[in-house]
């Protein structure tokens, strides 16, 4: 054999060495962008805060000035156990009573801590506690809740009649699952910090619920008297938001000091609705981050 052939070939099984490790590479970095990063919050971990003792509360109420919207009756004939189960439904866009107003999703949004530490930049430990959201009556119950990034979502349904949970997040993944009656209770966590996420059942398009995935504790929703307490608020200065699915937002500066219970209340005007809506709902909470997160690029 020639000295050029064997070069020739030397040159042939190097070139298909080279391809192999190649295609190796590739094979790899596809394998890696097909994970599961579901429950990675995608936000850089912050200080940790650790309670000192010295923390306030904020409380207040939710007032909605003017007559209340009247709730219009849903149409349950499509199911059989719907109807039978919840003889009287009606929307919940508007819940309110005697002048105060449910269902608002009260939460410190911006501000700094007495010692001057950025509060949306802090981290927090996650509640071992599951929140829970039920399928009633054909309805979502509670029709407005709050769960931290990465805490346990307990999906139950106590209705005769088979669900399909669908929420609708821009930041986290969407998710689309039916759940039959009597069936095992659904364990989710929503990984990023997202205000607020829709949801929605695809077999009964009246249901609809709204979750704030919360990157701290500093919390609340508006009661049926249009109370709400966010607890374990550490001495500082903040920007105290509260969400209506229909009348938006507002927004106040609270200071509390060392062990304080500070007093915010909020109010509403019945008559003037929000103009950024929601959909699919037709609501006006503002479907947002609750921090800008850089998405992973594909290549």
């Amino acid at each position: 054999m020639s000295f050029a052939r064997v070069r020739r070939i030397v040159a042939l099984l190097l070139a298909v060495a080279l391809l192999s490790l190649v295609f190796a590479a590739c094979s790899s970095s596809d394998e890696d962008e097909g994970e599961d990063n579901s429950n990675d919050s995608g936000v850089a971990a912050g200080p940790k805060y650790t309670p000192t003792g010295n923390e306030g509360q904020i409380t207040g109420t939710i007032a909605l000035n003017g007559p209340a919207p009247a709730p219009a009756p849903i149409s349950m004939d499509a199911d059989a156990a719907c109807a039978q189960n919840n003889p009287n439904p009606h929307t919940e866009t508007v819940v309110a009573k005697d002048g105060k107003l449910a269902n608002v999703l009260i939460y410190i949004k911006d501000g700094k801590t007495a010692d001057g530490k950025t509060i949306t930049t802090m981290s927090w430990d996650v509640p071992a506690t599951e929140v829970v959201l039920d399928q009633h009556g054909c309805h979502y119950i509670p029709h407005v809740l709050g769960v931290m990034a990465g805490q346990k979502l307990k999906i139950t349904n106590t209705d005769p009649t088979t669900h399909n949970i669908h929420p609708l997040p821009k930041v986290n993944p969407e998710w689309n699952e039916s759940q039959s009656p009597g069936s095992e209770a659904k364990i989710k966590t929503f990984g990023r910090p997202e205000v607020v996420v829709p949801v929605k059942c695809n077999q009964h398009p009246w249901m609809k619920a709204f979750i704030g995935v919360m990157r701290s504790p500093l919390y609340a929703v508006s009661a049926e008297d249009g109370r709400f307490t966010i607890t374990g608020v550490p001495p500082g200065t903040y920007t105290v938001a509260a969400l209506h699915e229909l009348y938006g937002e507002k927004t106040m500066q609270v200071t509390v000091g060392a062990k304080e219970a500070k007093t915010q209340d909020f109010s509403f005007d019945a008559a003037k609705p929000a103009s950024a809506m929601l959909e699919p709902f037709g609501g006006a909470i503002r479907i947002e981050p609750a921090l800008d997160v850089p998405m992973p690029m594909k290549h």
